[in-house]
């Protein structure tokens, strides 16, 4: 595989999918119709985020932009080299550029294959919080047992390898808490006082406060392969952006930099439970009591990190492209 070494997400609203998803060649590369124009707003149709255009947004994209050509050109240099010839498959649905398992892929010389059963590897891959995966015969395959990542799976599954609660009844408690949606990447949690009674479609989390001495929110967003996290993406905001896919910056490290050799030990459990091979994980350390909580599983995830500087972004891709080897080899 290459790796190479160089030097060195806007507020949001939800709005409604213009259109049904529809069904698309899998040899595509990009489906302008993933977005609509909608009330003077970008809204990206898969995740239902609708974002404002601003001189930051526009930035964010001409990063992007310069990301995916990175992207392209180091999948057209693995590919002139001859290296790793393995393919994957996707389904039912197939990743786009921008998703991280999609991204690492082309960066390793990893191509999509035409059909399940031409592919060295099948990959489950859907956004749909709770789905059911395609049946395949070939071996390995990846996520097929992750099936429900809804909030409340995610935090009774947590409750039960961590030993502690992050979820909580809202009109039982007394104080503020968080609500979030059930369903995967709406992105649409919100502070709120308890005790009331719960909405439909909505779960109930303890509020963690993960304020540094600066003052700032920190979000250990933890990439995991194989069973085990790869790295974390250390994300930075504003406690007023706090639920914003607006970060002011981010950095990497490494995960025994953060994490203790307990808690490390209780992720790979938490993964091995919910069925995650290939997935990132939002992880929450609350400044009173010193604990680790893993708030969301996303098994489709996209990456990487706008914020991080090129050589984080570099390093990210190079870590991860080992780690989906070294999954595609075991």
């Amino acid at each position: 595989m290459l790796h190479i070494m160089i030097g060195s997400e806007n507020g949001q609203e939800h709005c409604v999918p213009t259109h049904p998803r529809a069904k698309k060649p899998r040899n595509a590369t990009f489906w302008w119709s993933d977005f609509s124009w909608s009330g003077g707003k970008l809204c990206i149709n898969k995740t239902a985020i609708r974002l404002e255009i601003s001189g930051a947004l526009f930035q964010e994209f001409f990063n992007w932009v310069l990301y995916l050509a990175l992207l392209y050109f180091v999948a057209a240099w693995v590919t002139v080299a001859g290296r790793h010839k393995k393919t994957l498959w996707f389904g039912p649905d197939e990743p786009r550029p921008w998703y991280l398992m999609r991204g690492v892929a082309m960066w390793s010389g990893i191509t999509l294959a035409d059909s399940v059963d031409t592919a060295d590897a099948a990959v489950y891959f859907d956004d749909s919080t709770v789905g059911s995966p395609p049946l395949v015969t070939i071996t390995p395959h990846f996520n097929h047992r992750c099936t429900d990542i809804s909030k409340s799976r995610v935090a009774e599954v947590f409750e039960e390898v961590f030993g502690y609660h992050l979820s909580v009844n809202p009109a039982e408690v007394v104080g503020k808490i968080v609500e979030k949606p059930e369903k995967n990447g709406v992105h649409g949690g919100r502070i709120v006082d308890g005790p009331m009674m719960p909405r439909k479609g909505f779960t109930y989390q303890k509020l963690i406060d993960t304020r540094g001495v600066d003052g700032k929110c920190r979000d250990l967003r933890t990439p995991c392969v194989g069973g085990n996290p790869v790295l974390v993406w250390i994300k930075l905001k504003s406690p007023e952006g706090l639920f914003s896919i607006n970060n002011e910056s981010a950095f990497l490290k490494a995960p025994s930099d953060i994490f203790s050799e307990d808690e490390m030990v209780k992720i790979a459990a938490f993964l091995a439970h919910m069925g995650l091979d290939w997935g990132g994980l939002d992880i929450l350390r609350d400044r009173s009591d010193g604990r680790i909580y893993i708030v969301d599983v996303n098994k489709t995830d996209i990456g990487p990190v706008i914020a991080l500087s090129w050589r984080d972004k570099v390093a990210s891709m190079n870590l991860l492209s080992t780690a989906l080897h070294n999954m595609l080899s075991a």
